[in-house]
């Protein structure tokens, strides 16, 4: 007597699961210019090595003699992979059962795929479709009950923010629970068009009164606008190289350092027009991009959250191979001041470096805090102190270079303070508590009201705090510890990335990252 009958039915169940919701409704899948789960779990993973955990999971119902009359898998997938090499684990949602709501579901498999990045170090990404959440109003009558919400599973969705890299990529409507699976994480992607993101989707919205389309109520625009996710891209299939590029920068997980790469260009001297970046007269503007892309290492640079937060820009790169986070003043929005939401962005992303252990690279031409009654209603001073605090508590590496302007209590945030400060600042450096042009009529009122010629004694007073205002009298009082010919930027943070490389420790930090 063999196990053949078994072994039959084995094939038979791994049949139904590979079938997923049926072919009608992955032709509709299609027909909406969406990928299904299992195709875009073997896009993602090096091929061939995509290991499925719990693939028989699902709903079955049978028939009196025992024999299986169908079967519906859940609609949650999960397992072992390997991305350009690297082991993950790889997750997605199937929106062709039930829509990826939670009541086709087993929350076991969702916590264990959590578990299993924590436990094992293992990076974590999710493919997310659907809601995910309690299900439909339809199921509480199957139920027969009601219940206190709860969320399988969340504590250890926080823990890994602490623990491991987490992608989100969401792929299509995104809604409820699955909304809040896409924001933990620490780069998240919406597909422009073909996925949205709300708390709780149209019909559910119109019930309240606010009729609204899928792309009105939470389309990818509006939120890699206002920072709820990182980017938007325009197909699963840039989705899919930008996870691979952002995981390419980043450690397994925080206990080991990110690995350098290959040393392109290490004898690549400075861009000779880097000496006319910053224009001289301070009111002009100019792009900060090129300046970025011209120190660090070529083909490097990877923009994280270009459509929020204008007031920075902010992205990984290689410094002489070596990963590094970089933060860089943007004058082209606002003068590079920092509203509510560039004090966010640059939270988040020192953060991030702090927690996988990258060196900060950062740019600054900071004229300060945005002031007025837009400040004031968007909190700006309480987001503009999470950020310092952010920078406070970062244990990691941290290079300074003042391109310009550093004022105020935003301009104090160009480095922490309270240990061994690695700055240089180019010879356009201009610094202060406040600007000295925002001040003088005041400082200096009594002696301007007494000259015969206000006019002219403004002048010279402003000629004699030119002379003042000087970065090389900043240097002499040790105020600044170089200033650097702007053209020698690269060849000094290629000195700075490899000493960094020994201050560096892995470990979790004391405080958990905030999503």
């Amino acid at each position: 007597m063999t196990w053949q009958p078994e072994i039959d039915e084995l094939l038979q169940r791994r049949a139904a699961a590979l079938g997923m919701g049926g072919p009608a409704k992955l032709e509709k899948q299609a027909a909406m210019g969406r990928m299904n789960a299992r195709s875009r779990l073997a896009a993602v993973a090096d091929e061939g090595s995509f290991r499925e955990i719990g693939a028989l999971a699902g709903f079955a119902a049978y028939a009196d003699d025992g024999a299986m009359l169908s079967f519906q898998p859940a609609n949650f997938l999960f397992g072992r992979a390997t991305v350009d090499g690297r082991p993950v684990v790889l997750t997605a949602d199937d929106f062709t059962v039930r829509g990826g709501a939670a009541d086709a579901s087993l929350h076991r498999k969702l916590t264990d795929a959590e578990r299993l990045a924590s436990e094992y170090r293992l990076p974590l990404i999710r493919m997310i479709e659907g809601t995910g959440g309690g299900g439909s109003v339809r199921t509480l009558e199957t139920m027969g009950y009601t219940y206190i919400p709860e969320i399988p599973g969340w504590e250890i969705m926080v823990d890994n923010m602490a623990r491991v890299p987490v992608v989100a990529l969401g792929l299509g409507p995104v809604a409820g629970l699955g909304a809040g699976r896409q924001v933990m994480a620490h780069y998240s992607i919406l597909v422009d068009g073909v996925a949205q993101m709300f708390v709780a989707g149209p019909p559910v919205v119109a019930a309240a009164g606010e009729i609204r389309t899928k792309e009105t109520l939470g389309g990818a625009h509006i939120h890699a606008a206002n920072g709820a996710i990182d980017d938007r891209v325009d197909s699963e299939a840039e989705a899919f190289a930008r996870l691979r590029r952002f995981l390419s920068y980043l450690p397994s997980s925080v206990e080991e350092l990110p690995a350098r790469g290959v040393v392109k260009d290490k004898r690549r001297k400075g861009e000779d027009w880097l000496a006319s970046a910053v224009p001289r007269d301070g009111r002009k503007l100019y792009p900060i991009r090129p300046i970025v892309e011209a120190i660090v290492d070529r083909d490097s640079w990877f923009e994280i959250g270009r459509e929020w937060g204008l007031g920075v820009v902010t992205g990984l790169a290689r410094i002489d191979g070596w990963p590094v986070a970089v933060i860089a003043s943007n004058p082209e929005s606002l003068g590079g001041l920092w509203t509510a939401a560039t004090a966010r962005k640059v939270e988040r992303h020192v953060d991030l470096a702090d927690t996988f252990h990258l060196p900060v690279v950062h740019l600054v031409d900071n004229p300060g805090f945005l002031i007025g009654r837009r400040a004031e209603d968007e909190a700006t001073i309480r987001w503009g102190s999470r950020a310092l605090a952010a920078i406070y508590q970062a244990s990691v590496p941290w290079v300074s270079v003042i391109l310009r302007k550093a004022y105020g209590m935003a301009g104090s945030g160009h480095a922490p303070a309270d240990r061994f400060r690695w700055r240089m600042a180019w010879p356009s450096g201009d610094w202060g508590s406040l600007p000295i042009s925002g001040g003088l009529e005041a400082a200096y009122r009594a002696e301007l009201e007494a000259s015969e010629d206000p006019a002219a004694r403004l002048a010279e007073i402003k000629a004699r705090l030119e002379r003042v205002r000087s970065p090389f009298r900043t240097a002499e009082h040790y105020g600044v510890e170089a200033i650097i010919d702007p053209r020698d930027t690269r060849a000094e943070l290629c000195e700075f990335v490899n000493l960094a490389q020994r201050a560096l420790v892995p470990g979790r930090k004391g405080r958990g990252l905030r999503p």
